[in-house]
């Protein structure tokens, strides 16, 4: 699991910056990859009270990890999650974060 928090540490080392006119750093946009259904999955109904980073953190051991559960479930501008709804845990965050890590390097 260090390696999980360690990288998710860097999860925005690979996206571009630059100065803006008054000379401020702004990032450029932050790519997702899509997240394609694997074996590894588990599908799970969150109990009252979840939320996506506590989520994250049961399953991968790293709060900062909620946006792979959010982008599996095509969940946008929320962290709680609903009792009513199963969820897709993604299996393989290793490859995942390595397809995050490539499709923002080359854009």
């Amino acid at each position: 699991m260090k390696d999980l928090e360690a990288d998710s540490m860097k999860r925005y080392s690979t996206t571009r910056q630059k100065l803006d006119k008054s000379g401020v750093r702004v990032y450029g946009t932050t790519y997702y990859p899509r997240i394609e259904l694997d074996d590894g999955d588990k599908f799970i109904y969150p109990k009252d009270g979840d939320r996506l980073d506590s989520l994250a953190y049961s399953f991968y051991g790293d709060t900062t990890l909620w946006w792979v559960i959010a982008k599996a479930n095509g969940i946008k501008g929320k962290v709680a999650v609903s009792v009513d709804e199963i969820l897709r845990i993604p299996g393989n965050i290793t490859r995942i974060l390595e397809n995050f890590r490539n499709i923002n390097r080359t854009g």
